[in-house]
């Protein structure tokens, strides 16, 4: 009896290891193993993403207020329809162009919710087509249109189109695109 008691030792010793302990440390442990060591990775992202982000923070901080200022303008947080149809009007009388009629179109850029794809990172570049007529001079119009074109806010002329007169005073119809970043 005295040898038979440890090699059943042995053989209870084996069948837990083999019904017990290998199950718990290949099935469970393992699982646990492979989680913690996905989380540490995604920490150390974490850490680089954070110190990426106050890198960018500190540049952003760096550039001059006008600057962002005039960034801003350019780009601005939201669309302001009513802002720009004044903007508009003010230059086309400063121009001698009296505007007819502007409206303000769907959202477009590809998708019905305004959104123009290819835009990185999280923000997203919307946009909005405003239709607008006018009536002048061939000479007023093109005082319309370079301040257009100098103007901070950034515009498309996407449409012309141009009704001649015996008068020399034109009809003209156009289709602007205004952008700003969502």
């Amino acid at each position: 009896m005295r040898r038979l008691f440890p090699i059943f030792l042995v053989v209870i010793a084996i069948a837990i290891f083999v019904f017990y302990i290998n199950p718990v440390y290949s099935g469970s442990i393992a699982t646990a193993r492979t989680e913690i060591a996905n989380d540490n990775q995604a920490l150390s992202q974490l850490a680089s993403f954070s110190t990426k982000e106050n890198k960018l923070i500190d540049e952003r901080n760096q550039i001059p207020a006008n600057d962002l200022a005039i960034v801003s303008k350019l780009l601005p947080p939201s669309v302001n329809n009513v802002q720009t149809i004044l903007d508009l009007d003010n230059l086309a009388s400063a121009s001698g162009v009296e505007l007819d009629s502007v409206n303000v179109a769907n959202p477009s850029g590809g998708s019905a919710d305004g959104f123009v794809a290819g835009v990185p990172g999280d923000q997203s570049l919307g946009s909005v087509d405003l239709s607008l007529s006018a009536s002048g001079t061939y000479g007023s119009f093109q005082k319309f249109l370079s301040g257009i074109e100098h103007s901070a806010r950034l515009l498309d002329v996407e449409n012309l189109g141009i009704k001649g007169s015996t008068s020399g005073v034109y009809t003209y119809s156009m289709t602007l695109r205004l952008y700003w970043i969502h």
